[in-house]
């Protein structure tokens, strides 16, 4: 049996960051891994998303190469993943931190099984992610899906070293919205069926249109306000729920992105008192679980399904676990999602505003008003500043080349309670992209 202060289950970004964090700060770690170091995030989501859309903004300029670009894509992602899989095995080997490769599950509130090892730990940090999650409807059942090689989530796909001639995505989240735009690059046709009115529902809606419109010109279909009913072999069923009319399309390539569900089974959870929720493991504002000493981050937990909050959740975990305070406001949590344009958002939108009932102000810019944006080509997109009555920053929504830079930019004024008249007060250099937000602030 291993005796050690902390064990932490997964090794995403949150694992094992917290686990660095953790040994940098005394205790010793365990930390146990059943698949590959870096979980989802590096292996089959955040990274090699990323490294496609690179690769795929280079094959637009060259249309009838897209079997053969993306096949090269492919093989650089996977060059990519390794190395940086290899850096966070370099990381785990450090002598404070044991790295165990096996399925770990709760014997109790205090011990582990990893594979054959038995470990025992003061503190346990659940880290185990998520899932795609299917849809009821006929077809997507798991004996259905393993029938149908057509259907796919967004893991398969980033495998696919060939593109499909007709990709029908199921979803317009993010996920849905990245891949449409990868495998339109790579010459696929693209259509999406989405169940609400608009794509990406928490981002703000005006640019959120802009968004899907934009992506309707580069030839993109979108079914808004359609239910999916069934998927038979390359048939896909789909229901216009305001008319009550159903249509079929044929795709060679099903992505089933509806979402995404907390990786919460064969944990043991049932062997203590570990509530569960329906979105995943119940904790509180310390990441703890109703077991005191077992605390989850992340996706497993379900409150932020991204990859920057797990790891800030980790560290406000460990940092709990070690009696200290820290100044990590999980309640500022920018996010992007990186189409071409890319959109970003952080805080409250102004619809959110109206909805909870606190009295806003919106400052607009629109990126064909800046020098950069002209010279770059780059001048298709908005920005928008919520600011609360006296004039703090509450909110930054973003379409547009380089959205998540300024986002992030407010999301660090915002961590500092700033005003928009403090940020139109500070150098910017010229000419920049970031001068929208300038421009934006000086409204």
């Amino acid at each position: 049996m291993i005796q050690t202060d902390l064990i932490i289950i997964g090794s995403g970004p949150g694992g094992y960051e917290a686990a660095a964090f953790a040994a940098k700060h005394g205790l010793q770690v365990v930390i146990a891994e059943e698949a590959f170091a870096g979980g989802t995030c590096l292996n089959c989501g955040c990274i090699p998303t990323k490294a496609l859309i690179h690769d795929a903004e280079k094959a637009v300029a060259v249309p009838n190469e897209g079997a053969m670009r993306l096949a090269a894509a492919i093989d650089r992602k996977n060059q990519v993943i390794d190395g940086l899989r290899k850096g966070i095995e370099a990381l785990l080997g450090q002598p404070s931190i044991t790295f165990l490769h096996g399925h770990a599950s709760l014997v109790n509130a205090n011990t582990v099984a990893v594979g054959e090892e038995t470990v025992k730990a003061k503190d346990i940090l659940i880290a185990t992610g998520s899932k795609a999650k299917m849809p009821p409807v006929s077809g997507l059942s798991p004996d259905e899906i393993r029938a149908n090689p057509r259907v796919v989530t967004s893991e398969e796909l980033l495998n696919l070293s060939t593109p499909p001639q007709h990709l029908c995505i199921v979803g317009a989240g993010v996920i849905g919205l990245e891949m449409a735009s990868v495998f339109r690059a790579f010459g696929s046709k693209v259509t999406i069926i989405e169940f609400m009115k608009e794509c990406l529902p928490p981002m703000d809606q005006e640019l959120a249109r802009r968004l899907r419109k934009s992506m309707e010109k580069q030839g993109i279909v979108f079914h808004l306000g359609c239910g999916l009913q069934q998927v038979d072999g390359d048939k896909v069923t789909y229901q216009n729920v305001k008319k009550g009319t159903s249509e079929t399309i044929e795709a060679d390539c099903i992505l089933v992105a509806t979402g995404r569900q907390a990786n919460v089974e064969g944990l043991g959870l049932e062997n203590t008192s570990i509530e569960v929720g329906r979105r995943g493991i119940e904790v509180d504002d310390n990441m703890q679980t109703t077991v005191p000493h077992i605390y989850a981050i992340g996706d497993v937990n379900g409150r932020q399904m991204l990859a920057h909050a797990a790891t800030f959740q980790g560290f406000h975990a460990i940092n709990h676990i070690l009696g200290k305070t820290d100044n990590i406001r999980l309640n500022i949590m920018p996010a992007a999602v990186f189409t071409h344009p890319e959109i970003a958002s952080v805080g409250l939108t102004e619809d959110k505003c109206k909805e909870m009932g606190i009295a806003c102000a919106v400052r607009k810019s629109l990126y064909r008003a800046n020098g950069r944006a002209q010279a770059s080509e780059a001048t298709d997109g908005l920005l928008k500043l919520v600011c609360d009555d006296q004039g703090k920053l509450i909110g930054c929504h973003a379409l547009g080349q380089e959205a998540s830079w300024m986002v992030q930019e407010v999301a660090t004024l915002m961590n500092f309670d700033a005003t928009a008249d403090r940020l139109a007060e500070i150098v910017h250099i010229h000419p920049t992209l970031s001068e929208i937000l300038l421009n934006a602030a000086s409204h």
